[in-house]
């Protein structure tokens, strides 16, 4: 059985990882840490977990648990790990924030992305959880930089729900900003663009092309839909072939055969994409739910990686098909 802890469970990332959690047939503790709500209910905070008993706590005693999920935001947790408290813990740590997902000989973290990383993911006891749209970014073009087809400019552009921003209330995320509006943010800039690079990089041989990648503000709730394209080789059977080929034993991405939707993912763990050519353009759609299999849902699938459970467990979630 396993003993876990949330940090920074208050958030919309952490409220994700304690609905899982309290689920998961394995976790037979559940430690939700929040400094500003320290004592309260964690319902109180989290309306859907009224029925749950849990309070939140003030402090952690890592002795006391076997997988630390930190979800403060960026920075905390390069704080955190320099501080007595977690620096020599036994514990597996999976990070949530962006602190830890560029490798480097300062810190032993291990680039969380299952479809790209798992054996070293089941080995490691500390896993930088990957940014949400990284995670669709990646998914949609990974199979193209492991068969060394990545050769042409890549164009992306990718809508995110208002939970993306996080839960402290910003000009942008307030309803009547959000609702019935469609905004660009960030564009060419995004700071999940150095982790995606990253990856491919460490996949394909030679220089990687350029990404442009234009992210946008749209007016749901969760969820993130990508659409990239760029010229590539091949035809569309024979990738259609790749994609299916590289995701063949993953367990949570799939690849349809018609035009994808993203309630079709919301609420879930999966990722869902459609790959077709026209002309010399590959086009790929790729939906995922962000505060899943972008944040809290991957962050499980790696501790299931790590505890040598099946990739699965705890994570098989309905959709909101309506």
């Amino acid at each position: 059985m396993i003993r876990a802890a949330v940090v920074g469970a208050a958030g919309f990332t952490g409220g994700e990882l304690i609905r899982l959690l309290l689920q998961h047939p394995r976790v037979s503790e559940l430690t939700c840490i929040s400094a500003s709500q320290a004592g309260k209910k964690i319902g109180a905070v989290h309306g859907d977990l009224f029925w749950s008993s849990l309070h939140f706590a003030e402090g952690l005693d890592p002795a006391g648990v076997d997988v630390i999920f930190l979800c403060g935001g960026h920075g905390q947790s390069q704080a955190l790990m320099h501080t007595h408290q977690l620096g020599p813990t036994a514990a597996t740590i999976i990070d949530l924030s962006q602190d830890f997902r560029l490798a480097s000989p300062e810190h032993p973290f291990v680039y969380g992305l299952p479809e790209a990383f798992g054996p070293a993911i089941a080995a490691a006891s500390r896993i930088a959880n990957p940014g949400c749209f990284a995670t669709a970014i990646q998914l949609a073009l990974l199979p193209l930089a492991k068969s060394q087809l990545l050769q042409n400019t890549v164009h992306v552009t990718a809508l995110t729900g208002s939970t993306g921003a996080g839960q402290k209330l910003q000009d942008t995320t307030h309803f009547t900003w959000r609702a019935n509006n469609v905004s660009v943010y960030k564009a060419f800039s995004h700071q999940h663009l150095p982790e995606i690079r990253q990856t491919l990089e460490s996949l394909q041989a030679g220089e990687l092309p350029e990404i442009h990648f234009v992210p946008m503000r749209a007016d749901f709730p969760r969820g993130i839909f990508c659409s990239l394209y760029t010229v590539c080789e091949g035809s569309e059977e024979a990738l259609i072939d790749l994609y299916d080929r590289t995701y063949a034993g993953c367990s949570f991405v799939h690849r349809s055969d018609t035009e994808i939707d993203l309630k079709q993912v919301v609420s879930t763990n999966h990722a869902l994409l459609h790959v077709q050519k026209h002309g010399a353009h590959l086009h790929v759609c790729l939906a995922i739910d962000n505060l899943l299999k972008g944040a809290a849902g991957q962050a499980v699938q790696n501790m299931n990686l790590r505890f040598e459970r099946p990739e699965t467990e705890g994570l098989l979630l309905k959709p909101l098909a309506y």
